[in-house]
């Protein structure tokens, strides 16, 4: 009996090993992203400069917006940014409420009541 109790401490080793990983990524990395915040209710214009790749926020904690400062991850939401690359060099308006159907671009979602009446830093 001892020595198949020694034999299967490995495999319950190995098993506890597992769920720990898991839990841990699921932290990292949960199942079910976090919703978009509104980061402000206007758009920021800024000229993009082609060929440059861009990383836009999609999650709305960024200090840095509209772009990526990498909130999302520290703060576990499971969203990623929008990179995306500038085929000319132009000014453009970026949305920074969240809600925009034409990422990473502002059409003009800000203007409805749905956004102007939520908080900045909430979810739609």
């Amino acid at each position: 009996m001892g020595v198949v109790g020694a034999l299967l401490r490995p495999v319950a080793w190995k098993l506890n090993q597992r769920r720990d990983i898991s839990s841990w990524l699921a932290k990292w990395f949960p199942k079910t992203p976090a919703k978009s915040v509104v980061a402000l209710k206007t758009p920021i214009k800024l000229e993009l400069v082609a060929g440059k790749t861009y990383r836009w926020c999609v999650c709305g904690r960024s200090k840095k917006q509209p772009f990526c400062d990498g909130s999302h991850f520290f703060q576990h939401t499971g969203l990623s940014p929008l990179k995306f690359k500038a085929q000319e060099t132009r000014t453009v308006a970026l949305c920074t409420c969240k809600a925009t159907q034409k990422p990473p671009y502002c059409d003009g979602t800000h203007r409805s009541e749905r956004v102007q009446k939520a908080e900045v830093g909430s979810p739609l």
